[in-house]
């Protein structure tokens, strides 16, 4: 990278002092923005990543911290009899540090993210001089830049040390630094780090280290990789990551910085920028709120603005961390500061991961589903091995296993898996197979993705369901997560089985194919023991209402109003199912309702940020807005969010940030009865507001605005040319829109 010319400078310069003349003005509404450095690096530093590699950036003027990831960097190993111990855990890279002593005070100073550009930007004054920071994670480039600047010459004199996470040694090489190492398991891994400067000198210190003085500004460029597969044939490992990091760093090193910043804004905008949402304007007092403040405050008071940026935050935070060619987001997302993480910062498959991807779909960033689809696909045949030795499994008349997989509640990225069978997980991802092409309706990846796995899920509950006396279908020694007895015909396990089994026969209709099979899946499906409805109204959880029994000695009753478990399993057909909605099942969306206002309007001590989440969706389901809108501003409260805006359990976790998009998306728009609904549950505190972008199933992009609680307008553009059925209220409009075109349907439907 040349050096900065004089004309650049004075640029340079010019940008800085106007950053730091906009302290305070937090006007933008994509902005998390906080006055002081984060010191935790979950709870406050700013994230940042590109799919693969991601960073928690802290902001100490004395001293910069990146908390460095890689997503496929996990220990444990292959696990085909599910054994807990050897599951591992996903771990950190490792700590990249910019030491700047003589920067150690700073005023004023301002952090922030800026989510429309996903750049973190750190401003400060030392010494009356103004320094600006920026950082990014490049996808097009495989790189995290970063930039330090300052409106005076010579200002940067300090040093940059690498920590591995696994104490491996750094090799200074020139003006690059390389750490290599390889984990217990064998994985091998690596980061390396390369330093431009412009005026002053770069010389390494102690052979593992680099040490520079008087320059005027610095770059970082950094890559990062292991030798991860997806591909259980060679045992999950694939080619030593030397020679790719060196390739991708030479090349974004002869790039200036300009060139990689712009090529990056542009990749990340033409997907983040799809969706826009608009609920109104926030007070000039709750925009002059730094995001710690502001967040608990609107946890009291409503703050349309913040609303939408933690809205626009989940969608963020998958593209940042879940790209194709990568791994999916576990249960961080892709940061995590420590090698012992909560839950092994796992794939939890009795809801987090699911919840992960809710959003995917409706909040149009449909290729951040892929990973997940990816990493499914790679595990299967050690999933059908451990399932096959499995003594749990076996069918009614006591054979083996021969056809499907199950799971167990949690897995890693080797085909291992943890803790407890969920029997029905694997019904469950199949529903996000489905929901892929429902939104979508690519056909080839229907024929060659989505519907072998379907087909032999529903062939693995052919041979495992029960029958009952009375005929009915049922699920044998199933739970409701993490709550209550194991028992056969528990609504959980049957409601994501006839979710599969509807799928599949719509499956089959699209593709023209199976017929007999089609039909025997139909009729099992019609078979299957639906929930029941309560002595206080409410939808059962068990196949029989428990009646007062309790699930451990000293917790709540079940089956009571008492109950509020941080888990509302038996409303999975509610939502993300579609078998119980107003429309085509009253009485049990009534009973449905009833359950989730004992657990969703009075939150016990146990009800966690990802359970407010998923209450946010499925009161929109049950079109009450304003509950909905009472369980997303939960999000706000110091309980359920960090200051960063990530979700805390605690400690943190990130089905909470996905989900709440996920549930304000169905609060605007839903899809899933054959028919686009508009506004199904909008709160009264969003009088006036505007969406475009979000996706509706059968193809469809929707643009939405109102006024006075009112719809003013609506526009549908269609993707595949399919007829719709467009509902506001009690109005409905029927249309077919040419593939590639829009109508505006406000006029028919006011």
């Amino acid at each position: 990278m040349a050096l900065m010319t004089r004309k650049t400078f004075v640029l340079s310069v010019l940008c800085v002092a106007l950053s730091l003349r906009a302290f305070g003005a937090a006007d933008d509404k994509l902005l998390l923005w906080h006055h002081q450095p984060a010191t935790q690096p979950m709870e406050q530093a700013l994230a940042i990543g590109n799919g693969r590699m991601g960073a928690l950036v802290f902001g100490a003027p004395g001293q910069e911290r990146l908390c460095l990831n890689e997503i496929s960097l996990w220990t444990g190993d292959e696990n085909p009899d599910g054994n807990y111990d050897t599951m591992g855990a996903y771990q950190v890279l490792g700590n990249l540090f910019i030491n700047l002593p003589g920067q150690a005070s700073a005023d004023p100073y301002r952090r922030e993210l800026d989510l429309g550009q996903a750049l973190v930007h750190v401003h400060y004054e030392c010494d009356g001089v103004p320094f600006e920071r920026e950082f990014f994670c490049s996808h097009p480039a495989g790189v995290l830049a970063a930039r330090f600047t300052a409106a005076q010459r010579g200002r940067y004199t300090g040093g940059i040390e690498a920590h591995d996470g696994h104490d491996a040694k750094t090799v200074v090489t020139g003006n690059r630094m390389t750490v290599s190492g390889q984990l217990a398991n064998g994985l091998k891994y690596e980061w390396q780090i390369v330093v431009l400067h412009d005026g002053g000198t770069l010389t390494a210190s102690n052979g593992t280290a680099l040490a520079f003085k008087d320059c005027d500004s610095l770059t970082f460029l950094v890559a990062a990789g292991t030798d991860y597969s997806l591909d259980g044939a060679r045992h999950f490992r694939g080619e030593d990551p030397h020679a790719r990091l060196t390739a991708q760093l030479d090349a974004a090193a002869q790039k200036s910085y300009d060139e990689l910043k712009a090529e990056h804004v542009q990749d990340f905008q033409a997907i983040f920028h799809r969706v826009s949402l608009d609920l109104g304007e926030s007070s000039p007092a709750q925009r002059a709120l730094p995001t710690d403040q502001r967040k608990l405050k609107a946890f009291q008071t409503v703050d349309p603005e913040l609303e939408q940026l933690l809205f626009q935050y989940g969608r963020y935070l998958l593209l940042s961390c879940s790209r194709p060619g990568g791994l999916p987001a576990n249960l961080q997302g892709l940061w995590n500061d420590n090698n012992d993480p909560p839950w092994h910062s796992d794939y939890h498959a009795d809801i987090s991961i699911q919840m992960n991807y809710w959003l995917a779909e409706v909040a149009n960033l449909p290729e951040c589903h892929v990973p997940f689809f990816d990493l499914v696909q790679s595990q299967l045949p050690a999933w059908r091995k451990a399932t096959a030795l499995s003594e749990e499994w076996t069918t009614p008349s006591g054979q083996k296993t021969r056809r499907g997989f199950a799971i167990r509640c949690s897995h890693n990225i080797f085909g291992g898996m943890g803790w407890k069978w969920d029997k029905t997980a694997n019904a469950w991802y199949c529903q996000h197979f489905w929901e892929h092409y429902a939104f979508g309706l690519d056909t080839d990846y229907l024929r060659t993705n989505a519907y072998p796995i379907m087909k032999e899920t529903c062939q693995f509950w052919e041979d495992h369901l029960k029958t009952l006396p009375d005929g009915r279908l049922v699920v044998p020694n199933g739970w409701s997560p993490e709550h209550g007895p194991d028992e056969d015909g528990v609504s959980y396990n049957q409601e994501i089985v006839w979710d599969l089994f509807n799928n599949y026969v719509q499956a089959c209709d699209a593709l023209g194919l199976d017929k007999d099979y089609r039909d025997k899946v139909a009729a099992m499906r019609d078979r299957l023991a639906t929930p029941g409805i309560g002595s206080w109204g409410q939808l059962l959880e068990w196949l029989t209402e428990r009646k007062g029994a309790r699930a451990d000695p000293g917790s709540p009753e079940l089956d009571t109003p008492n109950d509020h478990h941080r888990h509302t399993s038996h409303l999975f057909a509610v939502y993300p199912g579609r078998q119980i909605s107003p429309r085509r099942a009253p009485a049990l969306a009534a009973a449905a309702k009833v359950s989730l206002d004992a657990r969703g309007i009075n939150p016990g001590s146990d009800v966690r940020e990802w359970s407010f989440a998923w209450r946010t969706s499925l009161y929109a389901r049950l079109q009450d807005g304003e509950a909905a809108h009472r369980m997303l501003q939960q999000l706000f409260s110091d309980r359920n969010t960090s200051p960063n805006l990530f979700g805390l359990h605690p400690p943190v976790q990130l089905d909470g940030n996905f989900g709440v998009t996920a549930g304000m998306a169905e609060m605007l728009l839903q899809s899933q009865a054959g028919e686009i609904q508009l506004l199904p549950a909008l709160p009264a505190c969003w009088p006036a507001g505007s969406v475009k972008g979000l996706r509706a199933r059968n193809g469809f992009e929707v643009d939405i605005a109102w006024a006075d609680s009112k719809l003013t307008h609506a526009s549908i553009r269609s993707l595949k040319g399919r007829p719709c059925r467009v509902r506001y209220g009690e109005n409905v409009v029927d249309v077919k829109i040419p593939a590639g075109q829009s109508r505006a349907l406000n006029a028919q439907l006011q």
